[in-house]
């Protein structure tokens, strides 16, 4: 396969309106965006097969050079395109609806200006509706070009000249210093999207996104020495929020490649109740109460909705809109990244147990309650709800927080997060005076703490190890002082913190465990975790290690995208690999930068 078929995973920048998000390649191509919303099919999806996808391309005719930037603390991207004759850009954005709870709008806007000299260029216009499984019409009306498929309608308005081929709209224009055109696809499934194209409409809709995009990123309380990645990792979960219910997804793309021409695809454009809370937790830390307003009303109505089930009274993950049918599907006609079959949508893994969801949950809670505002009635009964469950189910095997498809086991993590959901919940009642069996829990909790302290402890390795009575290494247990489950002074700590320094640990960057010696039901290698990489700054920082910590967060910050942005995993040569950006890497890079600078002061 031509290796240049397919722009590298990080060669992308994100724009959304926090119902949606679009992926636009440093050429100039958006591969990427489902239409109204993450979890809706694809419109463009190149990304995933170059030939069948559907993709936006503009780009100029001429040889260039290409950079990516944001507009300054916002979310709205910038191309440039640098050449011989002159130097053009693109600003890519989409307008956030004024009505939180509209959940069907969509607008995306392209503006190409010239800032110097004069360029020609070339716009293509293929959208492939339904992953590239439903055909389309193409017409024009009243100036506009009106792609009709049965389940969705969208509108293109172009102040540039273009005409309409096979389904697809191309358009060749030069533009010549101070001139631009524009852009905008729209929605129109009942009638005819409105007229939209005039330059003073693109001004005054860039000035909008602009303003909000700023105004929420200075409700922020972080002052530490790494603004920079910090907000733009702030900007990058807020763009993973679905604003009419306040859900959060863990990555807004599928079947990303956690290893070129390997099975580890996934979809990952939804709920995870785990990835979730942690944002919320991160959201939180600096200074964002909102998004944990509307969480906590997401999982409100999850909580009602729920119905008595012997694998937890919460699923592991949800839509967006807080439905529950995931079931997953085989998306064969595509070709996958770089030939990375399969391409995956919906996701198996929604009738798995994974126990440590429950941890994830209740901290976030704790901390909401702490930092936001005080918990109500209704998330107390929830609360209860889930420590009554864990008091009873915590003690056997599950699927755990990497989600294997080799069969269920008894995980350190699982245990520890356990631990975690009933003593923040025993801390939250104590301090609200809030009803709760506390003898029942602090029983529980005490003996969750002594079958780790026992028969999670390995005296050969001198090192807590990933399942019960086992011998193996899992970056995962680098929670263990990050959750205050133990001092991170403690002796049996440091000795574990060496042994994965030892083991799991290449150049700062972490495997979250060697498959070979513990099999996950997959074929194949992958790269090395960035949620756990940062996991391991973290605890190095806790342990007083904090030069180490520091150059390994220095080190982790140079790995970032040429925007700041990360995928789920990093590759052999620092490759992006995964589905990307991913909600878990940027969360720990907060909470990482938050802790190394109360240590260093």
């Amino acid at each position: 396969m031509d290796e240049q078929r397919y722009l590298p995973i990080g060669e992308h920048g994100l724009i959304g309106n926090l119902r949606t998000v679009a992926l636009v390649g440093t050429d100039g191509t958006i591969d990427w965006c489902c239409v109204p919303r993450f979890d809706a099919p694809s419109v463009f999806a190149s990304i995933l097969d170059r030939d069948r996808g559907g993709f936006f391309a503009l780009t100029t005719d001429v040889p260039a050079t290409t950079k990516q930037f944001y507009f300054p603390d916002t979310n709205v991207l910038i191309t440039r395109f640098l050449s011989d004759d002159g130097i053009a850009e693109i600003q890519d954005f989409m307008p956030v609806p004024a009505d939180r709870h509209e959940a069907n709008q969509f607008r995306l806007i392209r503006r190409v200006t010239c800032v110097r000299g004069e360029l020609p260029f070339r716009a293509h216009v293929a959208p492939r509706f339904d992953y590239g499984l439903q055909p389309h019409t193409l017409r024009e009306h009243d100036g506009r070009a009106i792609f009709e498929s049965a389940s969705l309608s969208l509108a293109l308005n172009s102040t540039a000249p273009f005409e309409l081929v096979d389904g697809d709209v191309l358009s060749s224009f030069r533009l010549k210093q101070g001139e631009s055109h524009i852009f905008c696809l729209d929605r129109a499934e009942t009638q005819p999207a409105p007229r939209f194209g005039s330059a003073e409409e693109a001004e005054a809709a860039f000035t909008d996104t602009v303003e909000y995009w700023r105004r929420w990123l200075s409700a922020s309380r972080y002052k530490g020495r790494w603004r920079e990645a910090v907000h733009r990792s702030a900007l990058t979960l807020k763009l993973m929020t679905y604003a009419p219910t306040g859900a959060i997804v863990a990555a807004p793309t599928t079947s990303l490649p956690e290893r070129l021409g390997g099975e580890r695809n996934w979809d990952y454009r939804y709920v995870w109740v785990r990835d979730a809370a942690f944002c919320v937790y991160a959201l939180l830390r600096l200074g964002f109460t909102e998004e944990a307003d509307q969480f906590m009303g997401f999982l409100a109505a999850r909580v009602r909705a729920s119905s008595p089930d012997p694998e937890g009274p919460l699923q592991i993950m949800y839509r967006v809109d807080g439905s529950e049918s995931l079931s997953e599907r085989r998306l064969d006609h595509l070709e996958g990244y770089e030939g990375s079959a399969p391409v995956r949508v919906g996701n198996d893994a929604v009738n798995q147990l994974q126990l440590d969801i429950y941890g994830a949950l209740v901290d976030s809670i704790y901390l909401y309650n702490k930092w936001g505002q005080p918990i109500s009635s209704g998330v107390w009964e929830g609360v209860t709800t889930f420590v009554e469950w864990v008091c009873d189910n915590w003690d056997q095997p599950d699927e755990g927080v990497w989600e294997i498809r080799g069969g269920r086991r008894n995980f350190l993590y699982s245990r520890l997060m356990c631990w975690v959901a009933i003593e923040r919940a025993i801390r939250v009642a104590h301090q609200r005076g809030l009803p709760a069996d506390l003898v029942r829990w602090d029983r529980a909790r005490d003996a969750i703490y002594y079958q780790i302290m026992d028969r999670f402890w390995d005296p050969e390795l001198k090192a807590f190890v990933q399942h019960r009575d086992g011998h193996v290494l899992d970056a995962s247990v680098l929670m263990m002082p990050l959750s205050k489950f133990m001092a991170p002074s403690d002796p049996r700590w440091l000795s574990t913190l060496d042994l994965l320094g030892d083991t799991l640990v290449s150049d700062s960057l972490v495997y979250r465990y060697d498959p070979h010696l513990s099999p996950d039901g997959l074929t194949g290698e992958e790269g090395t975790m960035s949620i756990c990489t940062f996991w391991y700054v973290e605890a190095l920082s806790r342990a007083g290690r904090v030069d180490e910590a520091r150059l390994a967060f220095e080190k982790m910050i140079t790995y970032a995208n040429h925007l700041g942005l990360y995928a789920e995993q990093l590759g052999p040569t620092g490759e992006q690999l995964g589905n990307f950006p991913q909600a878990f890497t940027h969360l720990a890079l907060i909470s990482a930068a938050f802790n190394i600078d109360r240590a260093l002061g």
